[in-house]
């Protein structure tokens, strides 16, 4: 009674971890360059470190205007730069008052840059893009398929950046070897729609 074939959630946990581990590497492949460097966003958690400056270093939000306040450099533009990019730009205004300072900003949490699975799905949500997300890596995050799900009519709809498109997914397909089946990588804002 113990085995995998009795316990059905075992069991999908297991394929699904088999294949995130096969469609790991064309994952990588399907990612587009600027995906090598995270750009931030309203949301995201910043530690932001000045060496020797404890009364200066905070944890800090982006706020919803993509910025976000320091002491003595005051309000800074945060949003589509890069952790490095901003600490540079925190460098310069602190040059002011401080003499040669060492800045090093880190992305603490990555709140700006979500997917969102929703229908027969276990734990339907919204879940945050730490690292690449294929579409059933998506599905198994929100806790794999309920008893009804229609695996053959899985739904993808993009985010807001790009234009209003829908896409397919065949999950019994994709399993049987179909190569047409694209387990595809999700994108900020994509919606996953299991019927």
């Amino acid at each position: 009674m113990g085995s995998l074939l009795y316990r059905p959630k075992s069991f999908f946990l297991l394929l699904v971890f088999f294949l995130f581990s096969v469609q790991m590497i064309s994952a990588q492949e399907q990612l587009p360059a600027s995906s090598e460097q995270y750009t931030l966003g309203p949301g995201d958690v910043l530690d932001v470190m000045v060496y020797g400056e404890p009364e200066i270093s905070q944890t800090v939000f982006v706020r919803i205007d993509g910025r976000i306040s320091l002491p003595l450099a005051g309000d800074v533009a945060a949003a589509g730069l890069t952790p490095a990019a901003l600490a540079e730009m925190i460098t310069e205004k602190l040059k002011q008052f401080l003499e040669d300072p060492n800045v090093t900003v880190v992305l603490s949490e990555s709140r700006s840059k979500a997917y969102y699975v929703l229908g027969q799905v276990e734990d339907p949500g919204e879940y945050p893009i730490s690292r690449p997300v294929t579409v059933i890596q998506a599905i198994a995050q929100a806790g794999g398929f309920l008893e009804w799900a229609k695996k053959d009519r899985i739904m993808i709809v993009s985010g807001p950046d790009k234009p209003e498109q829908i896409s397919y997914f065949n999950y019994d397909k994709f399993l049987g070897g179909d190569a047409k089946a694209k387990n595809l990588v999700l994108q900020p804002g994509d919606t996953v729609i299991v019927p």
